[in-house]
C-alpha cells in the first residue's frame, strides 16, 4: 500500500508517516522505484503510535513500549527507560485525578441544576412579580 492510501487507513497525514519512519518507530518495505511500501503490520503499528501518541506519550518511549519488555535500543540503561516510564506513568495519574475531581464537580452541578423545578420556582415567581426590592 503506498504513503497516501496507508495514511488514510491509519488516520494521520502521509507527513506523520514519514516521520514515525524517521523516528524508527514503523519500518515500511521499500518497492523497486523506491517508493514505501506499507503492509498491514506496519499500518497497524502506525496506528499503536498514533494511539500512544494521543495519549501524550513521549516519542522517545514508544518505541521502547512497543518492543516490549526488552532493554531498549540505543543502549539505554533499563533502569533509567523504566525509571523515565514510571515517573511518565506517575503524570497520567496525576492528570487521571484532575479530571475525575472536574468530573465530580460536574456531576455535582449537574445534580444541582436537575433539582426538581419546585424548588426553584419560589425565586424565579419572587422575581417576576416584583418581590425584590430591586423590582420596586
Amino acid at each position: 500500500m503506498q504513503i497516501g492510501d496507508a495514511a488514510r487507513a491509519v488516520g494521520v497525514s502521509a507527513r506523520s508517516l514519514r516521520y514515525y519512519e524517521d523516528q524508527g518507530l514503523i519500518v515500511p518495505g521499500r518497492r523497486s522505484n523506491g517508493y514505501r511500501d506499507y503492509c498491514r503490520s506496519t499500518i497497524d503499528r502506525a496506528a499503536a503510535v498514533r494511539s500512544l501518541l494521543a495519549v501524550g506519550l513521549p516519542v522517545r518511549l514508544i518505541g521502547d513500549v512497543l518492543a516490549g519488555p526488552h532493554p531498549p535500543a540505543g543502549g539505554v540503561p533499563a533502569a533509567e527507560h523504566l525509571a523515565a516510564a514510571r515517573a511518565y506513568r506517575d503524570r497520567i495519574g496525576a492528570r487521571v485525578r484532575l479530571l475525575r475531581a472536574q468530573q465530580d464537580s460536574l456531576d455535582e452541578y449537574l445534580r444541582r441544576a436537575s433539582a426538581p423545578a419546585a424548588a426553584a420556582q419560589p425565586r424565579a415567581s419572587a422575581s417576576r412579580s416584583g418581590g425584590s426590592p430591586a423590582g420596586r
